[in-house]
């Protein structure tokens, strides 16, 4: 089983929306008995609330549910449950390799890395923008299981 854990600051708009498309995409290819998928925040402050209503909404557009998902933060144990620690953007990255105190890990990498955008993926809590969030994240959700599926070859 490859586990991937996908983080941003509050665990509520970005990192959701990755875990929530990455599950979909995992049932599409019928690979839920190879791949289990999870969010966090670096923060504490929303723990236990669902996604912001804003992602809710924009998965709901694509037909992609988040049934149950409620918002936790990264724990010190993550770091040998999960094969993939994925930030959503630079001080992710920088608040998850302190958090677990693993400075060098090649399993903490920042999510559009993977992609051709090299870049942060903004956060729609302040840009609003939640489309241009969703189509990152997809991206970003079938480069990461295109890497996946090599590994399970």
């Amino acid at each position: 089983m490859i586990r991937v854990l996908f983080v941003c600051l509050g665990n509520i708009c970005r990192s959701p929306m990755a875990e929530a498309v990455m599950r979909d995409l995992i049932e599409k290819e019928h690979l839920n008995d190879k791949i289990e998928v999870d969010s966090a925040a670096t923060s504490s402050w929303h723990v236990g609330e669902p996604p912001h209503r804003g992602t809710q909404d924009k998965l709901k557009e694509y037909g992609i549910s988040t049934t149950g998902m409620r918002g936790r933060q990264l724990q010190q144990a993550d770091v040998e449950k999960f094969a993939y620690i994925i930030g959503m953007d630079e001080s992710n990255i920088r608040n998850i390799r302190t958090m677990l105190g693993d400075p060098h890990s090649p399993k903490i990498f920042r999510f559009l890395d993977l992609t051709e955008h090299h870049k942060d993926v903004p956060d729609p809590y302040y840009t609003g923008d939640f489309q241009e969030t969703y189509d990152l994240v997809r991206e970003g959700c079938q480069a990461l299981l295109v890497k996946i599926k090599q590994e399970l070859l």
